[in-house]
């Protein structure tokens, strides 16, 4: 992984989060939003990137939200943002329930938009999202990441790639399977 971040009101905060794919480094990716960076880092970022090296390698961890510039996104991808943060370890909402829950009831595919863009994956546990018909929908680091990440917090499921969960953060509603 690699992080864009600057010193913002006296303080180091992250613009950015970039993961590996295979076929894309991390650093490449970050370098694509802000050409001719230079690597460098501060104990307060060090600490950031190992409390997620922890994370995907299965800790339990929360991350806080004050450490990200949430405030360079849209107002509309800011309340997905939270709406997503809150979700708890070990729960997944839908697209559509988050859509509701921020107050757009139809804008499930802008949902998907605004967390397809998500500059803060796993600070922003973006992959606890999915597809109404518990499908895993998208992951910037890709479905196989997604679900490794959802089986790893606990999530079961019942085939490749839908999820066996039968109710939702943000809603009662119960998925057929």
């Amino acid at each position: 992984m690699a992080a864009l971040w600057s010193i913002h009101r006296g303080e180091p905060k992250i613009h950015r989060i970039a993961l590996s794919k295979p076929e894309t480094p991390a650093a490449q990716t970050v370098g694509k939003f802000v050409p001719n960076t230079m690597e460098s880092s501060c104990p307060e970022i060090t600490a950031l990137l190992d409390r997620i090296e922890a994370f995907l390698q299965g800790e339990d961890i929360r991350f806080s939200l004050n450490a990200v510039r949430i405030d360079l996104c849209s107002a509309f991808q800011q309340k997905v943002l939270r709406a997503e943060y809150a979700i708890p370890r070990g729960r997944i909402s839908t697209y559509g329930l988050i859509a509701e829950h921020v107050g757009h009831p139809k804008a499930a595919r802008a949902v998907g938009m605004a967390l397809a863009s998500n500059p803060f994956p796993i600070v922003v546990p973006c992959h606890r999202a999915i597809r109404y018909d518990g499908a895993l929908g998208g992951y910037q680091g890709g479905l196989k990441m997604k679900r490794i990440l959802l089986e790893m917090e606990g999530i079961d499921f019942h085939d490749a790639d839908h999820v066996a969960i039968r109710t939702f953060y943000y809603g009662d509603r119960r998925m057929v399977v």
